[in-house]
C-alpha cells in the first residue's frame, strides 16, 4: 500500500515521542526495560496512532481492538502511547512502579486505562489474545487482537500450544507480532535458549508470517495491513529490531534490559531524542 509521506512522517514522530515519554519514566537512578521498550517503539506508534481501531475519548468502546502486551515488562513503551490519547496525566509517567501511581512495572488492567490484561508472567499473553479473539468471532464482530511477544519469551512452551490452536481454530482476527531482538534479560536468545529458524517454525504451524525490518515505518505499515488482510488464519509479524534502538550506549546490549541509567547516559539519551526530531523534520 502507498502511503503519503506526510503519514509516514508524522508517525516516525509519533514514535520519536514514545520513546521520549519512556524516558520521563524511568531519569537516572531509575531501574527500568529501556531496551526491550524502545525496540519495539515504532511497531507501537504504528499500531497505535495508524492501524488499529482506538477511541482517543473512550478506551472501554466495545468496538476497539485490542493490544495484548505478552511481554509485559515492556509495558512502558504501552504506556508511553497511551498517554498521548490522555487516557491518564502526564504526571503519571513520574510515578511509575510506584504506590502512588496507577502504572506498575508490569500491566495491570485494573488500574491503567487500555490496558486490557495482567501479564508479565511471559508466555501467557498470545493465549490470552486467542481466547480474545475467538470470542469476537463467535459474537461476529469486527475487532482485531494484536499480541506483542519478545523473542526470549517463544522459550515458553504455552505459546506454542497457542500458536498450534490459533491455527486450529482459524484465528484470523489475530496478529503476533515478535520483538526479534537477539537479546533476553542477561545475555543473547542464542546462547539462553536458541530457537533458530523461526519463521520456519512458525509456518510450519499454519500460520502466515511476514518478516520485516522492525524500525522501518513503512514496513511496518505494510506487514500490518498484510496481515490484517490475510483471511485464511492468523498472522505472526516476526520484527527484527535492535534492543535500546536510538539510544546508541544501550543498543544490542543485553545490560539495558533492565537497568538504570547515569546521569550522563541519560543527558545523551535525550540529546538523541533532539536529533531524531531533526532528522525527522529535515
Amino acid at each position: 500500500m502507498n502511503y503519503s509521506q506526510e503519514q509516514v512522517t508524522k508517525l516516525k514522530k509519533k514514535a520519536i515521542q514514545v520513546r521520549a515519554n519512556i524516558l520521563e519514566m524511568i531519569p537516572p537512578g531509575k531501574v527500568g526495560h529501556l531496551g526491550g521498550s524502545s525496540s519495539i517503539a515504532d511497531v507501537m506508534a504504528a499500531l497505535y496512532f495508524h492501524a488499529m481501531n482506538v477511541n482517543a475519548s473512550d478506551p472501554k468502546d466495545s468496538k476497539r481492538d485490542r493490544l495484548i502486551m505478552s511481554k509485559g515488562h515492556a509495558v512502558l513503551v504501552q504506556y508511553a502511547c497511551l498517554v498521548e490519547f490522555g487516557y491518564f496525566s502526564r504526571e503519571e509517567l513520574g510515578k511509575v512502579k510506584t504506590f502512588k501511581g496507577m502504572l506498575q512495572g508490569h500491566p495491570d488492567m485494573d488500574k491503567t486505562p487500555g490496558i486490557e490484561a495482567v501479564t508479565g508472567s511471559l508466555g501467557q499473553g498470545l493465549s490470552v489474545a486467542l481466547g480474545l479473539a475467538l470470542g469476537f468471532r463467535l459474537d461476529k464482530l469486527p475487532n482485531h487482537v494484536y499480541a506483542i511477544l519478545g523473542d526470549g519469551e517463544l522459550a515458553e512452551g504455552q505459546v506454542w500450544e497457542a500458536v498450534m490452536a490459533a491455527h486450529g481454530f482459524k484465528a484470523n482476527n489475530l496478529t503476533a507480532i515478535v520483538d526479534f531482538n537477539g537479546l533476553q534479560a542477561t545475555s543473547t536468545t542464542k546462547e539462553i535458549f536458541p530457537i533458530e529458524n523461526l519463521a520456519q517454525k512458525w509456518s510450519s504451524f499454519g500460520w502466515n508470517v511476514i518478516e520485516i525490518d522492525g524500525h522501518n515505518m513503512v514496513q511496518i505499515l505494510d506487514a500490518l495491513e498484510a496481515a490484517k488482510a490475510f483471511t485464511e488464519g492468523p498472522s505472526v509479524i516476526l520484527a527484527h529490531t535492535i534492543k535500546g534502538k536510538c539510544f546508541p550506549f544501550a543498543e544490542g546490549k543485553a545490560k539495558y534490559h533492565n537497568a538504570a541509567m547515569t546521569e550522563d547516559e541519560y543527558k545523551e539519551a535525550w540529546a538523541c531524542i533532539e536529533n531524531l526530531k531533526k532528522e525527522v523534520e529535515a
